[in-house]
């Protein structure tokens, strides 16, 4: 049976009179019984503080752990479904594929079928055998742009653990609302919203979040940006630009009102109007192969829609 692979990376909480660590790892990892984390830590699966502990040691509270979790995946009950799509790049070890906005990446609740997960095992029935049809990341259903999928299990480990530690490079294009100044970095810790349980905010005792925001262009009332994630939480750029209060256009969760510019012409006004998704593309990916180790880099512009906004953006704008 072929094995899924998860990595975890957290802050231990405070630990009254020093637990044991196989305890504390356990409260802190509920879904996972405390005989399975001890054989994991046993195993050599997990680092305390950069370190193989024992799990024995007693623990007190903000020591920073790493785990991976070695899970037997289940038989996958998603069916292969013909669906286009646009692959970058195919190789034996992995895909690169520009997602369209509109397509969920693997289903879910309420949704069984016409995703990337199905339309990856139609193009590929190899794929059944590695964990989500070797999906290691996602992208929101109306974000389009790049994602990596693994071909193998050996592939699929390799850039599980490479996006855990940071080395994909993810870069995004994003309109939002309101003039930005300069470019800055957004470190806020996300985490679930306490009374919307589909949406993720900025909160105290959120998991750490980084992205980093570069200036591309400014509008009358928009900033073209690009985000670079340095960390990969759920809605993380939508939650951070909201935050800062440059929520995304069109963004139906985090957007808020709309804002038009002053004098805004007709066309300009429907065209925003009209635009009902989140302005948001990965437009570029690199990570190092995971069996030659060649650094390779991929770049998708942002699909007809997005352009034609950019468009009358820029028609608008006084010269």
């Amino acid at each position: 049976m072929p094995q899924e692979f998860r990595i975890h990376e957290l802050v231990l909480p405070e630990a009254p009179q020093g637990l044991r660590f196989d305890q504390a790892l356990a409260r802190a990892l509920p879904q996972y019984s405390r005989a399975r984390i001890k054989r994991w830590i046993d195993s050599g699966r997990v680092r305390l503080e950069g370190a193989i502990p024992n799990a024995r040691h007693r623990v007190f509270g903000g020591e920073r752990v790493a785990l991976e979790a070695v899970l037997e995946a289940a038989p996958s009950s998603v069916e292969a479904e013909e669906i286009p799509l646009e692959i970058v790049h195919a190789d034996r070890a992995l895909l690169v594929v520009n997602k369209p906005a509109g397509l969920t990446v693997h289903p879910g609740a309420g949704q069984a079928s016409h995703t990337l997960q199905n339309a990856l095992l139609a193009y590929d029935p190899s794929l059944a055998s590695v964990p989500r049809a070797g999906i290691v990341h996602r992208i929101d259903k109306e974000t389009s742009g790049l994602l990596v999928v693994a071909r193998t299990v050996e592939s699929h480990i390799a850039l599980t653990r490479a996006i855990a530690a940071h080395a994909v490079e993810r870069r995004y294009l994003a309109l939002c609302s309101g003039v930005l100044t300069a470019g800055r970095t957004i470190d806020q810790p996300i985490g679930r919203h306490r009374s919307i349980r589909t949406r993720m905010t900025v909160r105290t005792d959120g998991r750490a979040a980084v992205t980093h925001i570069r200036v591309l262009e400014r509008f009358d009332a928009h900033t073209l940006v690009r985000a670079e994630l340095e960390t990969g939480r759920t809605h993380q750029i939508r939650v951070h630009l909201a935050h800062i209060g440059h929520p995304i256009v069109g963004d139906p969760a985090y957007g808020g009102r709309m804002r038009l510019p002053r004098g805004a012409s007709e066309s300009l006004r429907a065209a925003l109007q009209a635009f009902r998704r989140q302005a948001l593309h990965a437009e570029s990916l690199s990570l190092e192969h995971p069996i030659t180790g060649r650094t390779l880099r991929w770049h998708v512009s942002p699909p007809a829609d997005f352009q034609h906004l950019l468009t009358y953006l820029r028609e608008a704008r006084p010269a």
